[in-house]
C-alpha cells in the first residue's frame, strides 16, 4: 500500500471558505493538467533553482523529450508555485511527471534513469 500524506479533512472546512480553497489559483493546476494530457514527460520548475536545470540536462543527455514549465524565480510568482505544492503535496522543484504521474524531483528522476525504469516506462505505449 502506498504511503499517504495527511490531508486536512474536508468535513472540517467551513462551507464559507470551501469554494475559495477549491478555486485558489486553479488556472495553475489546469495549466499543468493540460501539459500532462499532451506530453509524456513534464518538468515544472523555476529560474535560479539548479535542480530543474539538472533535470532538463539529464533528459536532454538521454534524448528524452519533455515539456518544461518555468514559474518565476525564488522571489517572484511564489503563489503560483504554492498552489502546485498544495495540489501535489510535493514540497520542492522541479516537479517531474511521467505519463501523468508525479515521480518526484531531480534525484528521483535520476534514480529512475539510472535504473532503466524511465526508459522502460517510455518504451511502452501511453495508457489512458
Amino acid at each position: 500500500m502506498p504511503a499517504s500524506r495527511a490531508i486536512f479533512p474536508e468535513t472540517h472546512i467551513h462551507p464559507g471558505v470551501a469554494q475559495k480553497i477549491a478555486s485558489y489559483k486553479k488556472e495553475e493546476v489546469e495549466a499543468v493538467n493540460a501539459l500532462l494530457a499532451v506530453h509524456r514527460v513534464v518538468v515544472v520548475g523555476m529560474r535560479q533553482n539548479p535542480y530543474p536545470k539538472k533535470a532538463r540536462k539529464l533528459l536532454d543527455a538521454k534524448g528524452i523529450g519533455y515539456e518544461y514549465l518555468a514559474i518565476g524565480s525564488y522571489l517572484s510568482e511564489w503563489r503560483r508555485r504554492l498552489v502546485l505544492k498544495m495540489w501535489t503535496g510535493w514540497p520542492t522543484f522541479p516537479m517531474v511527471f511521467v505519463d501523468g504521474t508525479l515521480i518526484g524531483g531531480f534525484e528521483d528522476l535520476e534514480r529512475l534513469v539510472e535504473s532503466g525504469e524511465l526508459a522502460s516506462t517510455l518504451s511502452r505505449a501511453r495508457s489512458g
